[in-house]
């Protein structure tokens, strides 16, 4: 699958990794060249410095041969534009969008192209199912023909990693926290998260191995 991908922040990067490591075609757009030399190095994402809410720049970045659009840029005005663009001009086939503000949700539908609007606030692995249309998402990430692991750990008062942020925990190459479960509830991994004992983490990877993930917090 060919995607496109506007906004290479925490949330875009994040579902680029996890959509390459599947053996997706990903391009990721972004204005900021530092946010694109972050994810540079991972492979089957390629960076494109540019403005997603320019028709023709979107056509430059392969928007005509895409499967998949996702606009997860932090402006809701953006997001609406790319989907719009992407829908109308290069009838792209499936369009999901980002809401940062919860109160612009009823804007995010068909009017303006949007197939998926995703609340920010939705898991990763929740989100890309969204996106994708995939109906389990964790077994498609799990086909061995992929390369790709799904493993679970948690944090007990023993881990190493108990008390500690994620921006503090270094993991393998290859290697993204989709998601972390805390008193049953799913929440958004932001780096500033505080690892607590009974917190339980859904970790996606193409390279490391069980051993090597648990070893990072346990």
């Amino acid at each position: 699958m060919k995607v496109l991908i506007a906004g290479a922040g925490r949330l875009g990067s994040q579902i680029a990794q996890v959509l390459a490591a599947a053996r997706n075609d990903v391009t990721l757009v972004e204005q900021d060249d530092v946010r694109l030399a972050a994810i540079a190095h991972v492979p089957r994402v390629r960076p494109v410095a540019g403005d997603a809410c320019d028709a023709s720049f979107l056509e430059h970045a392969g928007a005509l041969t895409c499967d998949l659009v996702i606009a997860a840029t932090g402006r809701d005005e953006d997001n609406l534009v790319i989907s719009l663009i992407a829908k109308r001009q290069f009838g792209v086939g499936r369009v999901a969008a980002r809401v940062n503000d919860v109160e612009n949700t009823w804007l995010f539908d068909q009017r303006w192209g949007v197939d998926v609007a995703v609340p920010a606030a939705t898991p990763l692995i929740s989100l890309i199912e969204e996106a994708t249309g995939a109906t389990d998402t964790v077994a498609l990430l799990r086909l061995s023909k992929a390369g790709v692991e799904v493993i679970e750990t948690a944090i007990t008062e023993r881990s190493r990693a108990a008390g500690r942020t994620l921006s503090e925990i270094s993991l393998p190459p290859g290697t993204v926290v989709a998601t972390v479960v805390r008193d049953g509830r799913p929440t958004v991994p932001g780096p500033e998260v505080r690892l607590l004992p009974g917190d339980e983490l859904l970790l996606v990877s193409h390279q490391a191995t069980e051993h090597e993930i648990h070893a990072a917090f346990q």
